[in-house]
């Protein structure tokens, strides 16, 4: 795995600026809140894109945007996660995304809910080239 691998998949906090870098993705949030999080058992088993709901995949839910799009999600504690969207919501005044658990866990292992960056990526995520 080169460098610019290394340093998209660290958990460390400076994944964020790396793949900013990397992908050339302007530095402005798409949208700043409050992000929360839910689950099959507390949602319809199927997503608004057609999708079996899952907890443990990396996907999330906002009211705009287009199905499949990636999004790279950055909380006030610095840790960050890329979504894929597959469904519609939050239909709760003042929060901006639903995160699958599994997204949620990344940015925090405790947390319901926490204030977020989101930043589109695209329909896919521009990883680097493999040199082996």
């Amino acid at each position: 795995m080169g460098i610019a691998a290394a340093m998209l998949l660290s958990p460390q906090s400076f994944q964020v600026v790396a793949f900013m870098l990397l992908s050339q993705q302007p530095q402005q949030p798409e949208i700043e809140g409050l992000a929360s999080y839910y689950t099959v058992a507390s949602s319809s088993p199927v997503t608004a894109s057609g999708e079996p709901m899952c907890d443990g995949e990396l996907t999330c839910a906002m009211l705009q945007g287009e199905f499949g799009a990636y999004y790279l999600v950055v909380a006030e504690n610095g840790r960050s996660v890329i979504c894929r969207l597959n469904d519609r919501g939050p239909y709760i005044k003042g929060r901006v995304i639903d995160l699958s658990l599994a997204a949620m866990r990344q940015l925090d292992p405790h947390a319901g809910m926490m204030k977020v960056k989101v930043y589109r990526l695209g329909q896919e995520i521009p990883l680097p080239a493999s040199t082996g």
